[in-house]
């Protein structure tokens, strides 16, 4: 397995290294130098699950979270105060957070045989791409003896292939950042149960004036250059299963209705209702959503709640309104509320760990009580209440310049509702269906061709890429 690992990995350096090219970089060598130092001290201790649990434990974690973000002191200190004998050696690949730096980083200290006991991966594809590679120990074992089950107990589903193998930490879930004034001028109230539909109506209902004044109901900021593609897929990431372009095995989605029934609300929302603002607008003027949304440019904000930080107004981007919070809309009203896109952090065992065991328990404590000892992000451990929750949006919030003007209610209301869809390992050649989806998406809404041939000529593209990728 090392050698298959190894190999991998250095295919892995080579896309990661080409990847990070354009990030800033940070000089932490002399800080996995000296991590490495006490590496020797403490890798002899112990060399099998079956030690003593009196005997002594150091496991390092491998993270891109800073101290800023994370709160690790006071994080780690609990848990070393509640696990005597156990100590958290912390090893922070990069920072200032930089997760193309971190990731990179992550996989020279895992070719080089470095001690690693517990890592992070900040996304879907990072965690699925090492998983693949060997690096994650599977963690259904200490599950099934524990008698949990992943997809009751978090938000997240953390399944790949059958198997788990991380724990889900943050939660941020996608929701709709409301103007409330603009809401109260329009005598409409703040959702907590709606579909598309009830958006679009909103939007249209929401939008004021004419040319260079005008404001619109909402804004979409994607899709753009192969990104932010969460806005192609309006109406399939709110289901539970089948919310990606690609399917689990490897075979397109886009026959699947959702799939045009996204483009059939843009183009209405966009060239008959005139509620969103133009796709050629976000383009050429490279429109920012935060700009919009504050500016008060545009009603509604279709967005991740990273923006937790921030609806509360911020040096450079005050808030001068009342900021409401609904769910992710839905598509039918009988379908169930709150499936939304969703980032999450994937904490997992290393799979060269000697201290799977311990590992392990810290990746459950951390991902649960541990989350509310952090105190810096919502959980995805449904074991939070609602007066938890809103005690960490309280702490959040008061680091904004303005919390009183948050409708504190509907951001809790939202996130506890919130939930993910399963996740689809993502293609190594992803980007590339990407790309090809939005060059046909925009042939759409520049007015070049119509839906049924954007669905047609994307579907033709992707399944050419897949065939391409299979040789």
């Amino acid at each position: 397995m090392k050698k298959i690992w190894t190999a991998g990995l250095a295919s892995v350096m080579v896309v990661g290294l080409l990847a990070g090219c354009g990030s800033d970089k940070t000089d932490d060598t002399k800080k996995t130098t000296d991590t490495n130092a006490s590496t020797d001290t403490t890798s002899n201790t112990s060399t099998t699950d079956d030690t003593k649990k009196s005997d002594p434990v150091n496991l390092r974690l491998y993270t891109y979270g800073t101290e800023e973000a994370y709160n690790w002191k006071k994080t780690l200190t609990a848990y070393q105060d509640s696990h005597p004998g156990v100590t958290i050696e912390l090893v922070q690949l990069s920072e200032k957070g930089d997760t193309q730096e971190a990731t990179k980083k992550l996989d020279l200290a895992a070719a080089s045989s470095e001690q690693i006991d517990i890592l992070m991966f900040s996304d879907a594809a990072a965690y699925a791409q090492r998983v693949a590679l060997g690096m994650a120990a599977p963690l259904d074992d200490y599950i099934t003896k524990d008698g949990y089950k992943v997809e009751e107990d978090y938000k997240v589903d953390t399944h790949l292939n059958g198997k788990v193998y991380a724990l889900p930490g943050k939660f941020n879930p996608w929701y709709v950042l409301l103007n409330k004034d603009h809401l109260d001028e329009a005598g409409l109230t703040v959702p907590t149960d709606w579909t598309w539909d009830d958006y679009a109506d909103y939007a249209k209902k929401l939008t004021k004036g004419e040319g260079a004044t005008k404001r619109y109901g909402t804004y979409f900021h994607g899709p753009q250059n192969g990104g932010w593609m969460e806005y192609l897929k309006l109406k399939m990431e709110n289901q539970p299963q089948g919310s990606e372009f690609l399917k689990a095995d490897g075979s397109s989605n886009l026959d699947d209705p959702n799939f045009k029934a996204t483009l059939e609300l843009r183009v209405k929302m966009e060239k008959e209702d005139k509620s969103s603002v133009p796709y050629s607008d976000m383009i050429s003027q490279k429109l920012a959503y935060r700009n919009q949304f504050f500016n008060q440019s545009a009603s509604m904000l279709t967005i991740g709640s990273w923006m937790n930080t921030e609806i509360g107004g911020t040096d450079k981007v005050p808030l001068t309104f009342h900021v409401a919070v609904a769910p992710f809309p839905k598509n039918n009203a009988s379908d169930p509320t709150g499936l939304t896109p969703v980032t999450t952090d994937y904490v997992a065992v290393s799979d060269t760990s000697k201290h799977k065991e311990e590992a392990y328990q810290f990746v459950r404590w951390y991902t649960t009580e541990g989350q509310v000892v952090q105190g810096k992000n919502i959980p995805a451990w449904n074991g939070v209440n609602s007066d938890q929750v809103a005690s960490i949006i309280d702490t959040i919030l008061s680091g904004t310049k303005n919390p009183e003007l948050v409708d504190k209610a509907s951001l809790v209301d939202t996130l506890v509702k919130s939930k993910a869809s399963q996740i689809i390992a993502p293609a190594s050649y992803q980007a590339e269906v990407y790309k090809a989806i939005n060059e046909e998406y925009e042939k759409l809404i520049l007015d070049k061709q119509d839906i049924d041939t954007t669905v047609a000529n994307a579907k033709k593209r992707v399944d050419e890429i897949i065939a391409a990728n299979k040789k």
